[in-house]
C-alpha cells in the first residue's frame, strides 16, 4: 500500500505549521511544526486502515468518487482527509486529493 499527496496538499501542510503558529495556536514554531508532521505520518501509516466513507457531493469539486477518513487530533480538532484509491499491479495507492478540518468543512459533511 501506497499514501501519496497531490502537490497542492503537500504544499498546504508545509504551510499549515506556519499558519497555526501566526493564529496563535500554538507558541511555538517548532511545536506547530511537530503537529503537522504528526498529522502527516498518522496519515500516511494508518490511512490505508482507517474506516472510510464516501464524500458528499459538494467535494467533487477536489475529484468525482472520492471517499474520506477522520484523524482526531485533540478533543476539539478533527482532520479530514480526501482521497481516492487507485491500483496499480494490484497493489492498492491511496491518492489524498484534499484536507480540512471540522472548523472549516464539518457543515458540509
Amino acid at each position: 500500500m501506497q499514501v501519496i499527496f497531490l502537490p497542492e496538499v503537500f504544499d498546504y501542510l508545509e504551510e499549515l505549521s506556519e499558519i497555526l503558529y501566526e493564529k496563535g495556536y500554538f507558541s511555538f514554531e517548532e511545536t506547530a511544526l511537530g503537529y503537522v508532521l504528526e498529522l502527516y505520518d498518522d496519515i500516511v501509516s494508518n490511512l490505508p486502515k482507517c474506516q472510510h466513507k464516501p464524500a458528499p457531493k459538494y467535494f467533487d469539486k477536489y475529484g468525482k468518487g472520492m471517499k474520506y477518513a477522520s484523524f482526531r487530533k485533540n478533543k476539539h480538532t478533527t482532520w479530514y482527509v480526501f482521497f481516492r484509491i487507485y491500483k496499480k499491479y494490484e497493489e492498492p495507492i491511496y491518492m489524498v486529493r484534499y484536507i480540512s478540518n471540522n472548523h472549516v468543512i464539518a457543515q458540509y459533511l
